[in-house]
């Protein structure tokens, strides 16, 4: 079971799940997940999407420390960082536990 600092603890990966929770991002992350930096102008190649949108949903994505930008000559070039993602993982993993055991209890009861 979760202790209950661990459960408090899952709001700070809030912004992760709310970064995961549009379409538009999880494909920026996809794009993004081969390891090589791109930019803007590379994000927005052979999509229907303008530079303005991709820049406002990688300003979430940054937010949530899901991508990190650094300077390449006069661009800004984005590169996915998984570590929140392990992170939220883990946590999901701690609350998917915490359900199995649950409900277990729930069956035994249920079977007594």
């Amino acid at each position: 079971m979760l202790r209950p600092s661990e459960l408090a603890g899952g709001r700070r990966y809030a912004p992760v799940f709310a970064a995961l929770g549009d379409p538009t991002r999880l494909a920026l992350l996809a794009r993004l997940s081969n390891g090589e930096p791109c930019s803007i102008a590379r994000l927005t190649a052979s999509t229907k999407l303008t530079r303005q949108a991709v820049t406002k949903h990688l300003k979430v994505l940054l937010d949530a420390r899901l991508v990190h930008a650094a300077r390449a000559g006069r661009e800004s070039r984005f590169a996915l960082n998984p570590e929140p993602l392990e992170d939220a993982r883990r946590y999901l993993d701690l609350v998917s536990k915490q359900w199995d055991e649950a409900l277990s209890r729930l069956r035994a009861f249920v079977e007594r």
